[in-house]
């Protein structure tokens, strides 16, 4: 198995990912590329502009992944949604519209607002977890108000929460106020796992395996074997933990 990228925009015309099948294969041809074998597709779901019901996007990646063999890319692909908080979660867990990370619906993909971090969240991650929904808060680093006060994110991890850093924010692709936010969440033992949040966008290339790879030069080849292995393990629903510490104060001059 080479590498898992769990969150992705691949499925065609279905979000602000990718607009066509042609682009979704040239993706997928970029993804096996960078050493990727297995992808979690995740469209927006309860974002406020995306709804995409569990059975659609189903039935999307059964048809994505026939085009794929067609085309004889060899990349596995599976159901998922980036899932916005909002009161609508819990409806939405109740009514089965939800698609989580693994099969056994332990880990739940969730994201925040990019603009803030909502008053109730808190109270919804509760509520997530006494249904036995671990959320993996994805893109943390690039929160509006985590990136002002990376310290928010430390309640949500105190919570038992984890969470899904991008590859491309550490590589800089997002800037340089992001890279080093995400250098030290990385430091910090704050990160989960990578993922590539590919969008056929601007700035949204698969970068994943680079990712990686600068980990190993930076910090140990051993975390980011780490990484790795954490992604493999939230598709097969097996346990992860995490061992973090609060974010060194920056000097300031």
């Amino acid at each position: 198995m080479g590498l898992v990228d769990l969150h992705c925009h691949l499925l065609p015309e279905v979000d602000d990912g990718s607009p066509s099948m042609a682009t979704s294969l040239k993706l997928a041809e970029q993804a096996v590329a960078d050493g990727v074998s297995h992808c979690l597709l995740t469209p927006h779901h309860l974002n406020g502009h995306y709804v995409n019901h569990k059975q659609d996007v189903i039935k999307a990646t059964v048809a994505f992944q026939e085009a794929l063999e067609e085309a004889q890319i060899p990349l596995t692909v599976f159901p998922g949604q980036e899932v916005r908080v909002s009161d609508r979660v819990l409806p939405a867990l109740e009514a089965d519209d939800l698609l989580y990370v693994d099969e056994e619906g332990r880990y739940l993909l969730l994201e925040m607002p990019s603009g803030g971090v909502p008053t109730f969240a808190r109270q919804l991650v509760f509520e997530l977890l006494q249904h036995g929904v671990t959320p993996v808060i994805v893109h943390p680093e690039r929160n509006a108000a985590i990136l002002d006060d990376p310290s928010i994110l430390e309640a949500f991890l105190e919570q038992g929460c984890l969470t899904q850093l991008t590859a491309a924010s550490y590589m800089g692709t997002f800037g340089k106020k992001i890279e080093d936010l995400t250098t030290r969440l990385i430091e910090a033992g704050q990160g989960t796992i990578f993922a590539s949040d590919a969008h056929a966008l601007a700035r949204r290339d698969y970068e994943l395996n680079e990712g990686l790879a600068k980990m190993a030069r930076e910090f140990d080849p051993h975390l980011a074997e780490h990484y790795r292995r954490n992604a493999k393990r939230l598709i097969n629903g097996e346990p992860v933990r995490m061992k973090w510490q609060p974010l060194k104060k920056k000097r300031r001059f």
